[in-house]
């Protein structure tokens, strides 16, 4: 079962880079957090907050938007072509397609947020003082590796990029070490967004295993609006809305995820609440994403395996 669910994932995520819309929002997530320097010189003695908050923000922007388009398209590209038929005549169940479909997904979420972050951390890194000979060698280093591994792994280069993307994440990690606690706040945002982008993409593959690409992402963008809000509907005056629309907004509320719990308060990223430790917190928040994902994951299994492709 382990082997056919991986091997879904990497097809997966092999047919996910591909997407021209995928270097897009990079590019774009990229560009971003490069604007945040721009923004930080018109503060005053506040750049390394400016970048951090600016970064954190856009990479949970970009990767919920990238979570919406994949989970929205990625079935629904194997149903057009007509390459899910001759798969799931082989000895795999439909369950474990799902599952499989999911995971590849994640996988390339995963890169993406390592990449922005990883610009980000850099470019915190030189705005804290962190010599700048540093930062580029460990770019150009790291960039000789992975020109090296895409010429030699011929069959595997589309899968070099994970681990490579994850040790540049960790070089700029430790070149960060000048920006202090502002530091803390984009790894810990990177880790509370990998969180949040695994419920979104549950909600896009339950979606998808029923509904067309279009209202897969409409129906997926309106559940994660409803759970950034969800602290909001919960308090709805009954007074301007009415007792019955309060209530029904109340209700919405205990159903959707709760995703402002990835997007906390500040002074609990940089560790400044004494009662809430940031790493407890994020361990918490990380629980609350795999039972939602695994809840919506099993109902999408459901779905899928009643689906008639004829």
């Amino acid at each position: 079962m382990v082997s056919r669910v991986l091997a879904i994932a990497m097809n997966t995520y092999r047919e996910a880079v591909r997407a021209r819309i995928l270097y897009g929002l990079l590019g774009v997530a990229l560009t971003t957090s490069m604007y945040a320097v721009v923004v930080a010189s018109l503060s005053l003695h506040q750049e390394a907050r400016v970048v951090a908050d600016i970064g954190a923000a856009s990479i949970s922007l970009y990767a919920v938007l990238v979570a919406i388009v994949l989970g929205a398209t990625s079935l629904h590209r194997e149903l057009e072509l007509k390459t899910v038929f001759p798969i799931l005549t082989r000895k795999l169940r439909r369950h474990e397609y799902v599952v499989g479909k999911y995971i590849g997904t994640i996988a390339t979420l995963a890169v993406f947020v390592a990449l922005d972050g990883a610009a980000v951390l850099a470019i915190l890194a030189l705005e804290t003082n962190q010599k700048w000979q540093l930062v580029l060698g460990a770019v150009v280093v790291l960039g000789a590796l992975l020109a090296v591994g895409l010429v030699r792994g011929k069959y595997t280069r589309v899968y070099v990029v994970v681990p490579w993307a994850f040790a540049l994440f960790a070089a700029m990690y430790l070149l960060a070490s000048t920006a202090g606690t502002e530091r803390q706040l984009v790894v810990a945002s990177c880790a509370l967004t990998l969180c949040e982008v695994g419920i979104v993409a549950a909600l896009a593959t339950l979606f998808s295993s029923f509904s067309s690409p279009f209202l897969t992402a409409l129906l997926t963008l309106g559940l994660f609006v409803a759970g950034r809000s969800a602290d909001s509907l919960a308090h709805m005056p009954a007074r301007f809305f009415g007792s019955i629309f309060a209530t029904f907004f109340a209700g919405l509320a205990h159903i959707v995820p709760n995703l402002q719990l990835y997007v906390p308060p500040r002074p609990l990223l940089l560790g400044l609440l004494s009662d809430a430790p940031v790493w407890p917190y994020v361990g918490l928040a990380a629980a609350h994403a795999l039972f939602y994902a695994t809840a919506l994951l099993t109902v999408s299994a459901l779905i899928f395996r009643k689906r008639d492709f004829q």
